[in-house]
């Protein structure tokens, strides 16, 4: 395992000031986020302009792109074409794990499995990997969901983030054990049952078990530092401080 940061840390800088901060923060890996309402890589750029996308993520200076965070805003087939050419950036840039969002909680059941067999088919063609992200709100904030849909979706992983396992919801739905073996990618923080994020060490993430339980299922990929500025915050001491935590735990 070993230790990364999103640029969605930065959301409100552009893509190569995010890339400068995470790099002055002695961060080695990164995660980009191709989000429509980001400042960093938009979806709609991917299908305009690969090449200028492509430059983007070569651009990193020192640091290595782990994977890709999507966030596409078109619906129906136009979506599954913007999907395709964010495989085909991925495959040209060398990288393998793509999160994708899950659907909304309302969503028929049946059709978001057919919506991520279709993107696994077209992720395979690539070379590449499709991980649906735990999110509260959406169908993937339920772990006997996530797991009925991997189940069901050969090839399809997780991009496992434990706190919307904790915020808001009861103490029962935070037991995701079972999902470790379909575990892609990881985003972290530390949070309560009352806040999605607060300071590094007053929260109730357990990051020794965690990183022990993945270990055991042989994951051997990113930890994902995912921290977003906020005001009460020292931002830039708060992603320092879960890097060198988890740096000293996965050396255990």
């Amino acid at each position: 395992m070993f230790v990364a940061a999103t640029t969605q840390c930065f959301p409100n800088r552009p893509l190569d000031s995010a890339i400068e901060k995470l790099a002055d923060l002695e961060f080695s890996h990164i995660e980009i986020g191709i989000h429509e309402d980001s400042e960093h890589i938009k979806p709609s750029e991917v299908v305009s302009d690969m090449a200028a996308c492509y430059d983007k993520i070569n651009s990193t200076r020192r640091l290595t792109v782990t994977g890709l965070s999507l966030d596409i805003a078109e619906e129906g087939e136009d979506y599954f074409q913007t999907f395709i050419k964010c495989c085909e950036l991925a495959k040209l840039s060398k990288i393998v794990t793509l999160t994708v969002p899950s659907g909304e909680h309302g969503t028929p059941f049946n059709e978001e499995v057919e919506r991520y067999k279709r993107l696994v088919k077209i992720a395979e063609q690539h070379g590449v990997r499709v991980a649906m992200r735990s999110k509260v709100g959406n169908i993937s904030a339920d772990p006997d969901t996530v797991s009925v849909i991997c189940g069901h979706v050969k090839g399809l992983g997780l991009s496992l983030d434990p706190s919307h396992y904790h915020f808001g919801q009861p103490p029962e739905v935070a037991t995701y054990e079972k999902l470790m073996g379909y575990v892609h990618n990881v985003y972290l923080r530390d949070s309560t049952p009352d806040n999605l994020q607060v300071r590094v060490g007053q929260g109730i993430i357990e990051y020794g078990k965690l990183i022990n339980l993945l270990r055991k299922a042989g994951y051997d990929r990113a930890l994902c530092v995912d921290i977003q500025p906020d005001p009460e915050l020292d931002h830039d001491g708060e992603l320092r401080k879960l890097r060198l935590l988890l740096e000293s735990l996965i050396m255990v």
